[in-house]
């Protein structure tokens, strides 16, 4: 079959009687809804602590997160079980992606139809010449731990465009934080993409033309970037670095 492995992902599995009931509390988004179903899972105070696919499999949920985020992410639904019929264990699968025709095991990647589809395995893949980073920078569609990181607010990182909340599911853990800042006229932060003319390395701090912090470079593929903006701030001239930032905002 098609596909590569997505290194440094871990699928954990999800059983247990109130296994639905218990995920449906906890993360961003309505796991009832079918397919593959993209979510993170928030502190109370509405800010970020990982992202990660949910896939229903009729008798337990694949929950697919990168692998430095596994462990805590484990231990915080370990933490929020109490006494809910729930098992959390490793899946022993490898998350697999690919681009071109789905699959008849494969679902598409809910955040942007140009990121491909993604599959479940007890085989790994083999290694293909896709740019993911490049389809990703294309799609402004932010991936932690290299984009998104703790603190950060999901409404900032473009969770409603990439299909990562609902807003109609009911409560979960940070709802309120995250359903305030849907209600504002504007957000002041947020991820967005830039052109750049010159080097420039993700993480470089982007400043004004007079020297104020004005946000940070991320992921960059070619002359085009990933880059958390402070939108009152990303006036005129921007700099990350010896490069000039180009923002269309």
């Amino acid at each position: 079959m098609t596909g590569e492995t997505h290194e440094n992902r871990t699928v954990l599995r999800i059983s247990g009687a109130d296994r639905t009931e218990f995920l449906q509390n906890l993360v961003t988004n309505d796991v009832k809804k079918g397919g593959l179903v993209y979510a993170a899972l928030l502190t109370p105070q509405g800010k970020f602590l990982a992202d990660f696919f949910i896939l229903d499999t009729g008798d337990a949920y694949l929950l697919d997160t990168h692998a430095d985020a596994a462990p805590g992410l484990a231990q915080r639904l370990n933490m929020y079980m109490l006494r809910s019929d729930v098992l959390i264990e490793p899946a022993e699968l490898y998350a697999i992606r690919g681009t071109g025709d789905v699959p008849e095991d494969g679902h598409p990647d809910p955040r942007d139809p140009n990121l491909g589809w993604r599959a479940y395995r007890d085989a790994p893949g083999e290694p293909s010449e896709t740019d993911w980073d490049a389809l990703r920078v294309a799609a402004c569609v932010p991936e932690a731990p290299a984009d998104i990181t703790p603190d950060t607010f999901i409404l900032e990182a473009g969770f409603e465009r990439m299909r990562g909340v609902d807003f109609k599911k009911g409560c979960y853990v940070g709802q309120e934080v995250t359903a305030r800042m849907k209600h504002k006229t504007e957000l002041r932060k947020g991820y967005t993409k830039v052109t750049l003319d010159g080097p420039a390395e993700p993480g470089t701090e982007i400043v004004t033309e007079d020297g104020k912090p004005a946000g940070t470079l991320l992921t960059r593929a070619g002359d085009t970037a990933i880059a958390y903006l402070r939108f009152d701030r990303a006036k005129g001239a921007l700099r990350a670095g010896d490069a000039q930032v180009t923002w269309a905002g």
